[in-house]
């Protein structure tokens, strides 16, 4: 058997990829790494400031397009007007940390609308071109906390796994045309939307304590997990949930017993 059949098994030469959320932490990261491994990379934002630097970091295989998932107009248009891709990464996401009996309509209204809705109409707007070319990748960001939550994190924690079961679904209903969707549960990790917690050293330490690595992640070490889920590499994967949080939901982490 000719081992070197696997060297290309991370390459993404010839594939075309849309990463949502490209311009700053996670969404940045995955458009590089992608890039690296042989991508032409459509970059999409909100703001076509970062957006345009995520571009030009990633050279001639790059190009910033604005885009405002919030809008399903927008979302529609950019499938239009964008054409076949071969790999959708989506990363936007907010959260208001209040306690259920604080929240107002508009907040509820608000995390949903990001998290989730969004979500449905990238889905449907890319996966459905995917589905009948018969072949496609799309990873979407959940969380841990769509398995584990905490007080403040309610709403936020609903829709990420809402997200988890929409991707599912996804994957149940695109699988039979060749399309894979998967999701990916980060743990803490240093970005815009995490700023309040390090703002705060013992909120900041509390977090770092819980992982078996002691520490929180950066947002390039979100971007191996893109790269294995677009490629032939998980060519068998479909509908799962990989989990990049440094250990967290796998153990306990609130005493560490003398035996």
């Amino acid at each position: 058997m000719d081992y070197t059949a696997y060297a290309g098994l991370f390459r993404l030469d010839g594939r075309r990829a849309l990463v949502v959320g490209a311009g700053s932490g996670i969404g940045r990261e995955a458009a590089l790494a992608l890039a690296a491994h042989g991508a032409t990379v459509v970059a999409a934002d909100r703001d076509s400031a970062a957006v345009s630097e995520t571009a030009a970091a990633v050279g001639t295989n790059g190009s910033a397009y604005q885009l405002d998932v919030l809008d399903p107009g927008a979302v529609s248009r950019a499938a239009a007007e964008l054409g076949p891709v071969d790999v959708l990464v989506f990363t936007p996401a907010t959260n208001v940390r209040k306690r259920l009996l604080d929240y107002t309509d508009e907040e509820f209204d608000r995390v949903v609308d990001l998290n989730l809705r969004s979500s449905f109409h990238l889905i449907r707007a890319f996966g459905g071109p995917m589905a009948e070319r018969g072949s496609g990748s799309i990873v979407g960001f959940a969380s841990i906390r769509a398995v584990t939550v905490e007080p403040g994190q309610g709403v936020y924690a609903a829709t990420k796994a809402g997200l988890v079961q929409l991707l599912r679904t996804a994957a149940a209903e695109f699988g039979p045309s060749g399309v894979r969707v998967n999701a990916i549960a980060p743990g803490v990790v240093e970005t815009p939307l995490t700023a309040p917690i390090k703002a705060r050293p013992d909120w900041y330490d509390a977090y770092a304590a819980k992982s078996a690595l002691g520490r929180w992640a950066e947002p390039r070490e979100l971007a191996g997990a893109v790269v294995y889920l677009a490629s032939d590499a998980a060519s068998f994967v479909t509908g799962s949930v990989l989990a990049v949080d440094g250990g967290w939901t796998a153990i306990d982490g609130r005493f560490d017993p003398p035996a």
